[in-house]
Formats: structure tokens, sequence, C-alpha cells
């Protein structure tokens, strides 16, 4: 039923495409905003094909359809698109222009949503698709929402004060910094699409998209340090109006457009990454000049100041304090053979909630048993869900959003641990003690000021190059201050991996993840994750400015998995000094067995 469900709206895509008179239309994952993560409105990748993941696309025409996703959901495509319905590409491997030269004749239209793809991406397929006698062209609206009957609406949610307590500074202050940005430019003004940029700059806050605490919005910022706020009435309180005050206006969302052309004459500043088509489309039709550059909030809000950190460090304890409790819970439950990757899931959210600043979790926890391990990416649902078998490695990548009056923060902690009964295996204890040593040296790095992550990013798959082995995705990413899990532009990667932010110079302040992992399809899959702040490093008689990494995330990790042969001693020191500092902070927030298996745990080597 499911499947026939999902024939019959790609058939009824391709009528609403004919009636339109086009041969084709891509439909990605994407909103207004090149979110991350996309509120139930804008799921029409999903709604079309069935698809869970949070990346990839599909092409759809008359008589073809493809989807294409990357390495990460290779497996979960399969299992959740019906290939009867789609061809399964890979990406980068099969190109998206190359797939509709051969399902498309010469003079075919192929149309995009303007308001989901970045100008730059539409340029290039553009010229791809010219070669081989195919015209790209804007939708004037898309035609999945002509077709998908129940589509939810945007979220009606109220936009919320972010206190200046918590955020550390004043949204004038930050709007201020624009100003004098944009003036340095010679830019009248700034466009800020991007949902977390807009809860930065303003100081707000809100609960339209799951797991990120942002409000649907768009920002135009002045070089007098006036900015529009274009938000639909709803969402507008009166603590929200006092709060902005008079140097903001708040216009209807509906009305961006015509913000947009009232910019004709202006130098106007949009980044090319978040961004979409239609808005340079707009401003340019206007007579405006487009100015393609970084969103000025982007490296502003990835240095957090000190409120922020403070609030980082408070919402770490807690959240540590949870998952304290559910791994105790898990040592107990798990040998038993009657827990399965949801209800594990939900049980960690549960002891999560217990907290009352708990505002939302982070990202969809990754609740991860034997081979599914091995998927970096995984994402539990029905379909998918298996007893976590004992015996066996067990990986949760989960996090948590919070926000109390002693300060707010976003959290993101992998622990990998043993099932029992019984004992890893060789492999397993030295593929876990290889990324645990790279986890080291990246917590312990020292560099100079000027260091990009790209060039530490060595550093944690030394231990896994010399047995052989790597793993696919990046060491580390930004993190926000009670908004998005990824933030960027800082990440710890290979450099040459064409990731944007590789070669971003690491500034005191800045949060990312440390997580380094190793990976056997099919049979586990193993990742160490902890949060780091940069901070700066006195060093006596140093040659200028050097940095290094404060530990965020304090939660034991699991010594069954440990092959101390392959520790140095400065490695069995570091981890007898973290977990000591574990059981410092996290102690004061447990009781009873809960606290005696934090001792336990946290116990010298």
């Amino acid at each position: 039923m499911l499947m026939q469900t999902h024939e019959a709206r790609l058939a009824a895509l391709r009528e609403e495409l004919k009636r339109r008179g086009l041969s084709g239309f891509i439909v990605p994952i994407s909103d207004e905003h090149m979110s991350e993560y996309v509120g139930d409105y804008a799921q029409r990748l999903g709604w079309l094909t069935g698809f869970g993941g949070s990346a990839g696309f599909a092409a759809v025409t008359l008589t073809h359809a493809a989807i294409f996703v990357d390495g990460r959901y290779t497996v979960q495509v399969r299992e959740q698109v019906d290939g009867n319905l789609f061809d399964y590409c890979n990406v980068p491997a099969d190109s998206l222009a190359g797939w509709l030269a051969k399902a498309c004749e010469e003079g075919a239209q192929i149309a995009y949503d303007p308001w989901l793809h970045t100008a730059g991406w539409a340029a290039a397929l553009e010229r791809a698709l010219a070669a081989q006698g195919i015209v790209l062209v804007a939708a004037d609206s898309n035609p999945i929402d002509a077709v998908w009957a129940d589509q939810p609406s945007p979220s009606a949610a109220p936009a919320l004060v972010h206190e200046d307590a918590l955020a550390g500074r004043s949204s004038a202050d930050k709007r201020a910094q624009i100003a004098d940005w944009l003036s340095e430019q010679g830019h009248d003004a700034v466009v800020i699409p991007a949902l977390d940029s807009i809860a930065w700059l303003l100081n707000i806050r809100g609960a339209d998209v799951a797991h990120t605490p942002v409000a649907l919005s768009y920002v135009i910022a002045h070089k007098d340090g006036s900015a529009e706020l274009f938000i639909a009435p709803e969402k507008v309180t009166p603590e929200l109006t006092q709060h902005l005050g008079n140097a903001v206006s708040v216009r209807d969302r509906s009305a961006f457009a015509h913000g947009l052309e009232s910019l004709a004459g202006k130098r106007v500043a949009v980044d090319p990454d978040f961004g979409v088509a239609a808005i340079a489309q707009t401003l340019e039709a206007a007579g405006a000049r487009v100015v393609l550059t970084q969103d000025p909030t982007i490296l502003a809000k990835a240095v957090k100041n000190e409120a922020e950190q403070a609030g980082q460090r408070a919402a770490q304890v807690r959240d540590g304090a949870a998952v304290v409790k559910f791994l105790r819970w898990l040592e107990i439950e798990g040998p038993k053979g009657g827990v399965d990757e949801l209800s594990a899931a939900a049980r960690l959210a549960a002891l999560r909630a217990e907290d009352a600043g708990l505002k939302d979790l982070s990202f969809d926890t990754i609740s991860a048993a034997a081979g599914h391990a091995a998927l970096p990416h995984y994402k539990v649902d029905e379909d998918s869900n298996i007893p976590i078998p004992p015996g066996s490695i067990y990986l949760v990548d989960s996090g948590g959003q919070y926000a109390t009056p002693d300060g707010s923060g976003t959290t993101d902690i992998t622990r990998t641990v043993w099932i029992g009964p019984g004992q890893p295996t060789s492999e397993m204890r030295d593929r876990f003690t290889r990324v645990l040593k790279g986890h080291i040296q990246i917590d312990r790095a020292v560099f100079p000021q000027g260091t990009s992550g790209g060039q530490l990013d060595v550093l944690a798959r030394q231990y896994l190059w010399e047995a052989g082995v790597d793993y696919a995705h990046g060491t580390g990413h930004g993190v926000g201050s009670f908004l998005g899990v990824h933030e960027g532009p800082q990440r710890i990667a290979k450099p040459s991996g064409g990731q944007a932010g590789t070669g971003q110079e690491l500034l005191a302040g800045m949060i990312l993840s440390n997580e380094p992992g190793y990976y056997k399809p099919g049979e586990f899959g193993i990742r160490i994750e902890n949060l780091v702040l940069v901070e700066e490093r006195a060093i006596a008689g140093a040659e200028g400015r050097y940095l290094g990494f404060e530990t965020l995330t304090f939660v034991p990790i699991d010594r069954t998995l440990i092959e101390k042969s392959l520790l140095t001693a400065e490695e069995c020191a570091w981890l007898d000094a973290y977990h000591a500092r574990v059981r410092e902070l996290i102690a004061p927030l447990l009781t009873g067995d809960d606290l005696a298996w934090l001792e336990r745990h946290t116990a010298a080597l």
C-alpha cells in the first residue's frame, strides 16, 4: 500500500508537469533558508519518495525518475524507496545533468523551485544542461505543493526572546557590528536568510524546525544599524515587539519579495551558500547590485562569548548526567535481549526530559546496533528497527537543546559500548583503541594561531592509518549556542575532500566536535565524540599565540573495549584524568545506583 501511494504521488506530479508544459522537475530536501533540518511542510522529497534521510534529491521526468544520495544513504535509500519507481543514483559518481541528458530529449524543459536552490547551483546546472540542448527553467510555484493535498502548513509557533544575559551581547550591539562591516565593505544592506543567523543577530529563538530552535523569517540588515524582520504576523508577540525595539521593523513574511525590490539601486550582500536563487533573481530584476559574500554573522556567531561558553558548560553537565543514567540502564537491560534500537533511543530521550531545562533533542538520535552501527548517519525507524543483540557493540550518537536561567547550550555526544555477555573480539578492541588514541590526540592538540581544522585532521586518523583503515566522515563540526548542532564555518576534516570550512582558521571561542570513528560494513561501528572549545594556551617562551582545546563533554568511555597495551603512559594518564573530571562534575547530580555506577566506571585504569 505504501509503494502504491508513492506511485500515485509520482503519477500526480507528472500530470501537474504536463499541465504546466514541463518535461521534468527537481525535488530537493530543502527549505527557503537552505536549512540542514527543514519543517514538515518542506519535506517534499520524503512525501514523494518515502526517503527519510537528511540529504538527497530526486529528478522526475514524464517517463523516468531517479533519487540521488551520497554514500551515507546507499543502504537506507534501497530500504525506503521503491526501485521500480526510482533509479538509485550515487553522488558524486552519478551527475544530475548526466542522468537528465539520458532521460530527456533535446529541447526538454526541466523546472526547479528557485526558493529551494542556490543561484550557484542553478547556474551550474543550467550550463551543463544547455550543452545537452535541455532548458532549465525557474517554476513560478512548486508543482509538488499543487498535488500534495494534506501538506502541513508552516509552523505558527511564536518567536521567542532569547535574553541578552544568555546571549552575552545585545541585538543592538550585534547589528552595529554588522553595520560597521557593511560600511567597510561598501555595501548598503545584507540579506540574511539563514535561520540560525537571524536567531543570533536578533537574539530570538523559535520552535519552527525540529531540533533547531529557530523561527521562520528573513532579515534585511542596513548599514545604519536598522533591520527589517519578515515573519508571519501570528508569530509576533508583544514581548517580541518590545525586545526588538524601534530599530527593527517587523513585516509580514509574505512581503519579503517586496522588501528585496525596495533595494533597487543598492549594493546588497548575499551569502551564496544560504541565499536561494529567487533572492538574487528578485534583487537583480529590481536593479540592485548583488555581491556574493559570506554572511557577516557566520564567523561572529561561531566565536562564543563568555556567557555562551558558560551556558554550554552548564548544559553539558546536565546532559552528561542523563547519558550516565542511560548507560547504567543499558548495561543492565541490554544483556537480557529485550532492548531494541527504538526503545533505547526512547529511554535516553525520557531521561533527558527529566531535566526541565531540556527544550528539544538537538537531532534525531542515532541508535545503532550490530551492522547498523557501521552506518555513520543511520536513522532508526519502525521499518529498520532491530533488537540490540547481547554480545555486540552498540553505538549511540545523541544530544539535547537546553535553556535555563543559568545558561543555554547545544550538546552532541557519541558513546560506543559493549553489550554483554561475553567479551569483544580482539579486532573490536584494536579498532576502538585506535579511535580513542586519535580522539586523545585531537583533545590534547596545541597549535599556533592561524591553524585550520583541516591541518589537525591527520592527528585523529594516524593510528587507524597505521592499521590500514580509515573513516569516511569528518572528524569535527562546529556547534551552535542553543542553535544548530551543525554550525560553520569551522570543521575538522581532510582538506582534500572539497568540504567547506576545512581551511577556516580556528579561533578562541569556537566549539567543535571531536569524533573519529571506524566502521566495518555489516558488522560493527565505533565512534567516540566529545565537544571541545578552542581556547588560548599560555606557553612559557612561546613565539606567538597558541591555542588548544577545553573538553566540554563528560561521560565515561567504555573501558571494556580498550586494549590497554596499545595506549601509551600519557594516553592512560589522559583517560584517568578525564574520568576523574567526569566524576567530579557529574557525581553531584546523581544518587544511589547511578552514582555507584559512575564511580565504578570512572576508576583509574
